[in-house]
């Protein structure tokens, strides 16, 4: 498995109040994200901290479980496929599935542990077809 980038992501009740907030405090700027509910602050190296307000149809993460790296894949036509394609070899290592591989508009998630029961998110974005030309 390749991970094309490391960041972290931190879910919020108020996302970009709380993202305007870290940038003020790292002296950079918030960028939107993949929706209103989501931003991104640029951060050292090429990792990133996104801040996202998670789907109102899920239980809000409880503390301690809110802040959790997340490794983003290379994106793939297929996500949902290519997230399901890794998990053999990741559960053979020691990681449980915490929340099953979900399609949302931006591509791929699931929420794995890993074997000392750190959250981890794995995304694989879709592909932009138009933008691979």
């Amino acid at each position: 498995m390749i991970c094309s980038q490391l960041g972290w992501v931190l879910a919020a009740r108020e996302p970009e109040r709380l993202a305007r907030f870290y940038g003020l405090v790292l002296g950079i700027s918030a960028q939107s994200g993949f929706s209103k509910h989501h931003w991104v602050l640029p951060l050292a190296e090429g990792m990133t901290l996104e801040i996202y307000r998670p789907s109102r149809t899920r239980a809000f993460p409880v503390t301690g479980r809110r802040l959790a790296p997340c490794l983003r894949l290379p994106a793939s036509s297929s996500p949902e496929q290519a997230l399901q394609a890794l998990l053999p070899e990741l559960l053979s290592a020691g990681a449980v599935i915490d929340e099953p591989p979900r399609l949302e508009p931006f591509g791929a998630e699931t929420w794995l542990l890993d074997p000392e029961a750190n959250a981890l998110l794995l995304v694989v974005p879709l592909l932009n077809e138009e933008a691979s030309r």
